[in-house]
Protein backbone atom coordinates (compact mmCIF):
# COMPACT_ATOMS: atom_id res chain seq x y z
CA UNK A 1 0.00 0.00 0.00
CA UNK A 2 1.01 3.62 -0.43
CA UNK A 3 1.76 5.56 2.74
CA UNK A 4 2.97 9.00 3.77
CA UNK A 5 6.10 8.72 5.87
CA UNK A 6 8.07 11.11 8.05
CA UNK A 7 11.56 10.69 6.59
CA UNK A 8 13.31 12.67 9.34
CA UNK A 9 12.39 15.36 11.87
CA UNK A 10 11.69 18.70 10.25
CA UNK A 11 9.21 20.81 8.34
CA UNK A 12 6.51 19.73 5.90
CA UNK A 13 9.17 18.91 3.30
CA UNK A 14 10.15 15.76 5.26
CA UNK A 15 6.80 14.12 4.41
CA UNK A 16 7.10 11.72 1.47
CA UNK A 17 5.23 8.86 -0.16
CA UNK A 18 6.45 5.33 0.45
CA UNK A 19 5.37 1.70 0.08
CA UNK A 20 4.65 -0.65 2.97
CA UNK A 21 2.84 -3.96 3.47
CA UNK A 22 -0.78 -3.75 4.52
CA UNK A 23 -1.14 -3.95 8.31
CA UNK A 24 -1.73 -7.38 9.83
CA UNK A 25 -4.91 -7.78 11.84
CA UNK A 26 -5.24 -9.07 15.37
CA UNK A 27 -8.42 -10.93 16.38
CA UNK A 28 -10.09 -7.70 17.57
CA UNK A 29 -8.94 -5.41 14.74
CA UNK A 30 -10.47 -4.16 11.52
CA UNK A 31 -8.75 -3.05 8.32
CA UNK A 32 -10.13 0.18 6.90
CA UNK A 33 -9.63 1.31 3.32
CA UNK A 34 -9.01 4.96 4.12
CA UNK A 35 -11.05 7.56 2.27
CA UNK A 36 -10.15 10.52 4.50
CA UNK A 37 -7.81 11.20 7.41
CA UNK A 38 -7.65 14.02 9.91
CA UNK A 39 -4.54 16.14 10.35
CA UNK A 40 -3.96 16.79 14.04
CA UNK A 41 -1.51 18.68 16.21
CA UNK A 42 0.17 15.43 17.36
CA UNK A 43 0.98 14.69 13.69
CA UNK A 44 2.76 18.05 13.51
CA UNK A 45 4.67 17.41 16.74
CA UNK A 46 5.63 13.92 15.59
CA UNK A 47 6.90 15.33 12.29
CA UNK A 48 9.03 17.80 14.22
CA UNK A 49 10.52 14.99 16.32
CA UNK A 50 8.75 16.14 19.50
CA UNK A 51 6.11 13.42 19.89
CA UNK A 52 7.41 9.88 19.39
CA UNK A 53 4.80 7.14 18.89
CA UNK A 54 4.15 5.01 21.98
CA UNK A 55 5.71 1.53 22.12
CA UNK A 56 4.09 -0.87 19.69
CA UNK A 57 2.45 1.84 17.56
CA UNK A 58 3.28 2.43 13.90
CA UNK A 59 5.56 5.34 13.06
CA UNK A 60 3.13 6.50 10.37
CA UNK A 61 1.20 9.63 11.37
CA UNK A 62 -2.57 9.90 11.37
CA UNK A 63 -4.83 9.48 14.40
CA UNK A 64 -8.31 9.55 12.87
CA UNK A 65 -9.67 8.06 9.68
CA UNK A 66 -12.90 7.42 7.82
CA UNK A 67 -13.46 4.81 5.16
CA UNK A 68 -14.83 1.39 4.32
CA UNK A 69 -14.06 -1.77 6.26
CA UNK A 70 -12.01 -4.12 4.10
CA UNK A 71 -11.51 -7.04 6.52
CA UNK A 72 -12.06 -7.90 10.19
CA UNK A 73 -10.35 -10.04 12.80
CA UNK A 74 -11.71 -13.38 13.94
CA UNK A 75 -13.39 -12.02 17.09
CA UNK A 76 -15.01 -8.92 15.57
CA UNK A 77 -18.81 -8.87 15.38
CA UNK A 78 -19.08 -5.20 14.37
CA UNK A 79 -18.25 -3.52 12.07
CA UNK A 80 -18.48 -5.85 9.09
CA UNK A 81 -16.71 -5.75 5.73
CA UNK A 82 -18.34 -3.10 3.56
CA UNK A 83 -19.44 -0.92 6.48
CA UNK A 84 -18.58 2.77 6.41
CA UNK A 85 -16.91 3.86 9.64
CA UNK A 86 -14.76 6.50 11.23
CA UNK A 87 -12.21 5.51 13.84
CA UNK A 88 -9.65 6.70 16.33
CA UNK A 89 -6.38 5.18 15.15
CA UNK A 90 -3.23 4.56 17.15
CA UNK A 91 -1.31 5.94 14.17
CA UNK A 92 -1.14 4.95 10.52
CA UNK A 93 -3.97 7.07 9.17
CA UNK A 94 -1.81 8.54 6.39
CA UNK A 95 -2.06 5.36 4.33
CA UNK A 96 -4.32 3.55 1.89
CA UNK A 97 -5.20 1.04 4.62
CA UNK A 98 -5.25 1.43 8.39
CA UNK A 99 -5.73 -1.23 11.07
CA UNK A 100 -7.60 -0.17 14.22
CA UNK A 101 -9.24 -1.98 17.14
CA UNK A 102 -12.91 -2.55 16.35
CA UNK A 103 -13.88 -0.94 19.66
CA UNK A 104 -12.45 2.38 18.41
CA UNK A 105 -14.75 2.47 15.36
CA UNK A 106 -17.97 4.42 15.08
CA UNK A 107 -20.56 4.62 12.31
CA UNK A 108 -20.64 7.79 10.26
CA UNK A 109 -23.22 10.20 11.73
CA UNK A 110 -26.28 10.47 9.51
CA UNK A 111 -25.58 12.67 6.50
CA UNK A 112 -21.82 12.90 7.05
CA UNK A 113 -19.31 12.43 4.22
CA UNK A 114 -16.05 10.56 4.75
CA UNK A 115 -14.19 13.88 4.99
CA UNK A 116 -16.62 15.22 7.59
CA UNK A 117 -16.46 12.01 9.60
CA UNK A 118 -12.65 11.91 9.55
CA UNK A 119 -12.68 15.23 11.40
CA UNK A 120 -14.47 13.72 14.40
CA UNK A 121 -12.69 10.92 16.28
CA UNK A 122 -9.49 12.45 17.65
CA UNK A 123 -11.07 15.69 18.81
CA UNK A 124 -14.26 14.22 20.27
CA UNK A 125 -12.49 11.33 22.01
CA UNK A 126 -10.03 13.85 23.47
CA UNK A 127 -12.69 16.34 24.54
CA UNK A 128 -14.81 13.63 26.18
CA UNK A 129 -11.83 12.12 27.99
CA UNK A 130 -10.57 15.42 29.35
CA UNK A 131 -13.67 17.54 29.92
CA UNK A 132 -16.33 14.98 30.82
CA UNK A 133 -14.24 12.29 32.52
CA UNK A 134 -11.06 13.86 33.91
CA UNK A 135 -12.51 17.36 34.26
CA UNK A 136 -15.76 15.95 35.71
CA UNK A 137 -17.68 18.89 34.27
CA UNK A 138 -21.08 18.99 35.98
CA UNK A 139 -24.39 20.60 35.12
CA UNK A 140 -24.20 24.40 35.07
CA UNK A 141 -20.49 24.68 35.86
CA UNK A 142 -18.07 27.08 34.14
CA UNK A 143 -15.49 25.77 31.67
CA UNK A 144 -12.50 27.69 30.30
CA UNK A 145 -11.20 26.37 26.97
CA UNK A 146 -7.79 27.68 25.97
CA UNK A 147 -7.82 27.71 22.18
CA UNK A 148 -11.50 27.75 21.37
CA UNK A 149 -11.14 27.12 17.63
CA UNK A 150 -8.77 24.18 17.75
CA UNK A 151 -10.49 20.95 16.82
CA UNK A 152 -10.49 19.80 20.44
CA UNK A 153 -11.55 23.23 21.64
CA UNK A 154 -14.56 23.34 19.34
CA UNK A 155 -15.61 19.84 20.38
CA UNK A 156 -15.20 20.73 24.06
CA UNK A 157 -17.27 23.92 23.82
CA UNK A 158 -20.15 22.13 22.14
CA UNK A 159 -20.15 19.08 24.41
CA UNK A 160 -20.09 21.35 27.46
CA UNK A 161 -23.01 23.43 26.24
CA UNK A 162 -25.17 20.64 24.87
CA UNK A 163 -24.60 17.99 27.54
CA UNK A 164 -23.93 20.02 30.69
CA UNK A 165 -25.53 23.41 30.04
CA UNK A 166 -22.19 24.89 31.10
CA UNK A 167 -21.09 28.48 30.91
CA UNK A 168 -18.13 28.40 28.54
CA UNK A 169 -15.27 30.86 28.24
CA UNK A 170 -12.87 30.51 25.31
CA UNK A 171 -9.62 32.14 24.32
CA UNK A 172 -8.41 32.66 20.76
CA UNK A 173 -5.79 34.75 18.99
CA UNK A 174 -7.88 36.64 16.41
CA UNK A 175 -11.21 38.42 16.21
CA UNK A 176 -12.39 35.88 13.63
CA UNK A 177 -11.56 32.96 15.90
CA UNK A 178 -13.25 34.59 18.86
CA UNK A 179 -16.37 35.18 16.77
CA UNK A 180 -16.43 31.51 15.78
CA UNK A 181 -16.04 30.47 19.42
CA UNK A 182 -19.11 32.53 20.30
CA UNK A 183 -21.03 31.21 17.31
CA UNK A 184 -20.63 27.58 18.39
CA UNK A 185 -21.69 28.22 21.97
CA UNK A 186 -19.07 30.02 24.05
CA UNK A 187 -20.54 32.69 26.31
CA UNK A 188 -17.36 34.77 26.32
CA UNK A 189 -14.26 34.79 24.12
CA UNK A 190 -11.05 36.65 24.94
CA UNK A 191 -7.70 37.28 23.29
CA UNK A 192 -5.01 35.12 24.87
CA UNK A 193 -2.43 37.70 23.78
CA UNK A 194 -4.07 40.27 26.08
CA UNK A 195 -4.66 40.08 29.85
CA UNK A 196 -7.11 37.21 29.60
CA UNK A 197 -7.11 36.63 33.35
CA UNK A 198 -8.35 40.16 34.07
CA UNK A 199 -10.92 39.92 31.28
CA UNK A 200 -12.30 36.62 32.60
CA UNK A 201 -12.47 37.97 36.15
CA UNK A 202 -14.31 41.07 34.93
CA UNK A 203 -16.77 38.96 32.94
CA UNK A 204 -17.71 36.49 35.69
CA UNK A 205 -17.41 38.77 38.71
CA UNK A 206 -17.16 37.01 42.05
CA UNK A 207 -17.80 33.64 40.48
CA UNK A 208 -14.96 31.33 39.54
CA UNK A 209 -14.05 28.78 36.87
CA UNK A 210 -14.72 25.12 37.65
CA UNK A 211 -12.77 23.39 34.86
CA UNK A 212 -9.94 24.52 32.57
CA UNK A 213 -8.93 22.64 29.41
CA UNK A 214 -5.46 23.75 28.33
CA UNK A 215 -2.68 22.71 25.95
CA UNK A 216 -0.24 25.50 26.83
CA UNK A 217 0.90 24.82 30.43
CA UNK A 218 4.12 26.67 31.37
CA UNK A 219 3.29 30.15 32.74
CA UNK A 220 -0.42 29.62 32.10
CA UNK A 221 -0.64 26.96 34.80
CA UNK A 222 -0.53 29.12 37.94
CA UNK A 223 -2.81 31.74 36.33
CA UNK A 224 -5.40 29.05 35.63
CA UNK A 225 -5.17 27.63 39.14
CA UNK A 226 -5.81 31.15 40.43
CA UNK A 227 -9.07 31.36 38.47
CA UNK A 228 -10.48 28.16 39.94
CA UNK A 229 -13.33 27.82 42.39
CA UNK A 230 -12.80 25.52 45.37
CA UNK A 231 -12.61 21.92 44.10
CA UNK A 232 -11.81 23.24 40.60
CA UNK A 233 -9.87 21.24 38.02
CA UNK A 234 -7.18 22.13 35.46
CA UNK A 235 -6.71 19.46 32.78
CA UNK A 236 -3.59 19.70 30.60
CA UNK A 237 -3.44 17.96 27.23
CA UNK A 238 -0.09 19.38 26.07
CA UNK A 239 2.65 21.77 27.19
CA UNK A 240 3.32 24.06 24.24
CA UNK A 241 4.51 26.96 26.42
CA UNK A 242 6.77 24.91 28.66
CA UNK A 243 7.19 21.56 30.34
CA UNK A 244 7.59 23.04 33.82
CA UNK A 245 5.63 25.55 35.87
CA UNK A 246 5.90 27.18 39.28
CA UNK A 247 2.65 26.77 41.18
CA UNK A 248 1.37 27.67 44.64
CA UNK A 249 1.00 24.26 46.23
CA UNK A 250 -0.51 25.71 49.40
CA UNK A 251 -3.32 27.16 47.28
CA UNK A 252 -3.94 23.75 45.70
CA UNK A 253 -4.17 22.13 49.15
CA UNK A 254 -6.23 24.87 50.80
CA UNK A 255 -8.82 25.07 48.01
CA UNK A 256 -8.81 21.36 47.12
CA UNK A 257 -7.78 21.99 43.52
CA UNK A 258 -6.92 19.30 40.97
CA UNK A 259 -4.10 19.67 38.44
CA UNK A 260 -4.08 16.73 36.07
CA UNK A 261 -3.35 15.81 32.48
CA UNK A 262 -3.58 13.04 29.95
CA UNK A 263 -2.42 11.59 26.68
CA UNK A 264 -5.01 9.37 25.06
CA UNK A 265 -2.88 7.64 22.43
CA UNK A 266 -1.11 5.19 24.81
CA UNK A 267 -4.38 4.11 26.50
CA UNK A 268 -5.61 0.63 25.68
CA UNK A 269 -8.42 -0.25 23.28
CA UNK A 270 -10.83 -1.07 26.11
CA UNK A 271 -10.53 2.45 27.54
CA UNK A 272 -10.95 4.08 24.13
CA UNK A 273 -13.84 1.75 23.41
CA UNK A 274 -15.67 3.01 26.49
CA UNK A 275 -15.30 6.56 25.19
CA UNK A 276 -16.57 5.45 21.76
CA UNK A 277 -19.67 3.98 23.38
CA UNK A 278 -20.38 7.22 25.23
CA UNK A 279 -19.89 9.31 22.09
CA UNK A 280 -22.23 7.07 20.12
CA UNK A 281 -24.88 7.43 22.80
CA UNK A 282 -24.56 11.12 23.61
CA UNK A 283 -22.69 13.01 20.87
CA UNK A 284 -23.50 11.20 17.61
CA UNK A 285 -27.27 12.02 17.74
CA UNK A 286 -26.37 15.70 18.28
CA UNK A 287 -24.05 15.61 15.27
CA UNK A 288 -26.73 13.95 13.16
CA UNK A 289 -29.35 16.61 13.92
CA UNK A 290 -26.96 19.55 13.74
CA UNK A 291 -26.96 20.62 17.39
CA UNK A 292 -23.21 19.88 17.40
CA UNK A 293 -21.28 20.84 14.29
CA UNK A 294 -17.94 19.75 12.90
CA UNK A 295 -15.97 22.61 11.37
CA UNK A 296 -13.52 21.71 8.60
CA UNK A 297 -11.09 24.50 7.84
CA UNK A 298 -9.69 22.91 4.67
CA UNK A 299 -9.43 19.63 2.80
CA UNK A 300 -6.38 18.58 0.81
CA UNK A 301 -5.75 15.70 -1.55
CA UNK A 302 -3.25 13.51 0.23
CA UNK A 303 -0.73 14.30 -2.53
CA UNK A 304 -0.76 17.81 -1.05
CA UNK A 305 -0.04 16.70 2.52
CA UNK A 306 2.87 19.15 2.80
CA UNK A 307 0.48 22.04 2.15
CA UNK A 308 -1.86 20.69 4.84
CA UNK A 309 0.98 20.60 7.36
CA UNK A 310 2.14 24.07 6.34
CA UNK A 311 -1.33 25.40 7.13
CA UNK A 312 -1.16 23.78 10.57
CA UNK A 313 2.32 25.20 11.12
CA UNK A 314 0.99 28.68 10.44
CA UNK A 315 -1.56 28.24 13.24
CA UNK A 316 -4.28 30.07 11.35
CA UNK A 317 -6.72 27.20 10.88
CA UNK A 318 -10.16 27.20 12.45
CA UNK A 319 -11.31 23.66 13.16
CA UNK A 320 -9.92 20.60 11.42
CA UNK A 321 -7.72 19.98 8.40
CA UNK A 322 -8.52 16.81 6.47
CA UNK A 323 -6.72 14.74 3.83
CA UNK A 324 -8.80 12.96 1.19
CA UNK A 325 -7.61 9.78 -0.50
CA UNK A 326 -8.29 8.48 -4.00
CA UNK A 327 -11.42 6.38 -4.47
Amino acid sequence: MKVIEITKPGGPEVLAFGERPRPELGPNDVLIRVRAAGVNRPDIQQRRGLYPPPPGATDLPGLDVAGVVEAVGADVSWPKPGDSVCALANGGGYAEFCAVPASQCLPLPDGFSFAQAAALPEVFFTAWNNVIWLGRLSEGETLLVQGGTSGVGMAAIQLAKQLRGARVIATAGSAEKRAVSLEIGADHAFDYRADWVAEIEAAIGKEKVDVVLDAQAGPYTEKQLGLLAPDGRVVLIASHLGQTAEVNVRNIVRRRLTLTGSTLRPRDAAYKGRIAAKLLEHAWPLLADGRIRSHICATFDWADVRDAHALMDAGEQIGKVVLTMPG
